[in-house]
């Protein structure tokens, strides 16, 4: 296999001291600028204070486009199920009506996108979720930066901090060199914890009973699919597909003539805002690990292998795509589960199936416990009460054994289960926000966020039009 291997025995060498250009002080410094970077930034930065993200690629949006996730899951209370799983829209219509329990940025975000012609507005119509094209969102969130004077680093691969007993400020390697900008907060929107883990907080990885985190995948687009032929198709093979996801029996036959190789039982795909295009989930790569460059090295060689034959296999067996072909592949593959910071609180599965309230929330949930099997085929799915949300306690964002950093978007603090709720773009850019407030009041009034008064977070976050329940 040509995917470069870990060595068998790890030799290690002493590296020479080096120096770094001091490129800023801030108030607050975001690192990442995904979904959750970006409502850090503009939560800090409507509070009032001097902000700076740094994104190592060259583009903001992180998983809604490095990762080519270009649909944003429903964020609305469900209090009903709907039984309208037809063919014609290919998003999840299964979703009955609710209320949005997730505003503030986000619903900013998501209305310029669609004024821009690059979304659908969430409705019953699209199951509540948000399909989305990844350049206009790339567009949209650099403007909103802009607009709240937001300073951008792009190319900056935060790689360790500084300071011994306080976190001072975090190194990135750039083509200009090591550069280290200082801060008095610094949230660590990387997704894995880097930052945060780099300075002492402990964290968890994986299930509890073996370790393992969700499989990854390699999304991508393709472009000419003819929606008639599919929906023909359909409408004489009903039991093949459900809203967004099926054509079990043509998996099953390309399988046996070893066509197709995929870990998972199904093909599961999304309508995007243009009308002969789809984006594709069904890649799974399993037992890797995203903090792993050799793992994640292998993981983006399997990858690719494998949606070039889910490509193959829809020109081949499904109506609707013999003229199709792959217009883009994700960036980077898609990663679901990595590190999960522990903090001064930790969610539970309990606490997202139960739709826990807490005073201290800072930002809601609605999405159901979703795991794929990190093993191979199967998903496990758990919904919420009916009309239920659950709420996101500000301890999450505070890592145990630091003090002037927060974390926010999928490693905050919980257990695997609740992890798999909580990790979704929506939620993301609302735990985003939060800690972008707080981490504005801490340096504000020169205290760390551990000491910021609760109530104090949860009126800024009021003022951004957030969502917190009218008892807060």
């Amino acid at each position: 296999m040509p995917a470069f291997k870990r060595a068998s025995k790890i030799k290690t060498i002493t590296l020479p001291q080096r120096s770094a250009i001091v490129a800023a002080e801030t108030d607050v410094l975001v690192i990442g600028g995904g979904p959750a970077g970006l409502g850090a930034a503009l939560g800090a930065a409507h509070e009032g204070a001097q902000v700076i993200l740094a994104e190592h690629y060259g583009f903001l949006g992180g998983t809604a486009t490095a990762a080519l996730v270009t649909i944003m899951t429903s964020y609305y209370t469900e209090h009903h199920r709907a039984e309208r799983l037809g063919v014609d829209s290919l998003l999840p219509t299964d979703h009955g009506a609710g209320k949005p329990v997730i505003e503030g940025v986000l619903a900013t975000l998501v209305h310029r996108i669609e004024c821009a012609g690059g979304a659908f507005m969430p409705s019953i119509k699209t199951g509540y979720t948000v399909p989305f094209d990844p350049e206009v969102f790339k567009l949209v969130a650099q403007d909103m930066l802009d607009e709240a004077g937001v300073h951008m680093l792009f190319h900056a691969f935060a790689s360790g901090i500084v300071g011994e007993e306080r976190t001072e400020g975090v190194i990135f390697e750039t083509k200009s060199g090591p550069v280290v900008i200082r801060a008095k907060v610094i949230i660590d929107c990387t997704g894995d914890g880097d930052i945060a883990a780099s300075a002492g907080a402990p964290y968890e990885l994986g299930r509890h009973k073996d370790g393992l985190v969700q499989p990854m995948t390699l999304m991508f687009r393709m472009g000419d699919y003819d929606k008639d032929a599919f929906s023909e198709y359909i409408k004489k093979h009903p039991n093949e597909w459900r809203g967004v996801h099926g054509l079990w029996d043509l998996i099953r036959q390309a399988t046996e003539t070893g066509e197709l190789k995929l870990p998972r039982e199904d093909i599961l795909f999304f309508a995007t805002p243009h009308g002969k295009e789809l984006i594709i989930n069904s890649s799974r790569v399993k037992k890797v690990l995203g903090i792993d460059v050799w793992d994640l090295t292998y993981a983006e060689w399997l990858g690719r292998r494998q949606i070039h034959e889910i490509a193959t296999f829809l020109k081949k067996y499904v109506p609707g795509f013999g003229k199709s072909y792959i217009l883009q592949a994700g960036t980077q593959i898609g990663i679901r589960e990595t590190r999960r910071i522990i903090g001064d609180y930790k969610l539970t599965e309990d606490d997202i199936l139960s739709a826990k309230k807490f005073d201290d929330v800072i930002a809601r949930g609605t999405y159901p416990i979703d795991i794929h099997n990190p093993k191979g085929k199967g998903t496990i799915l758990k919904r919420l009460p009916a009309g239920e949300a659950y709420d996101i306690p500000l301890r999450c964002l505070i890592p145990k054994n630091t003090e002037n950093i927060l974390v926010a978007g999928r490693c905050i603090s919980g257990t695997h289960e609740a992890h798999a709720s909580y990790r979704v773009m929506p939620i993301c850019v609302a735990t985003g926000q939060a800690s972008g407030v707080c981490a504005a009041l801490a340096a504000k009034h020169n205290i760390i966020p551990r000491q910021v008064n609760i109530r104090d977070v949860q009126k800024s976050l009021k003022n951004q039009k957030a969502n917190l329940r009218d008892r807060t």
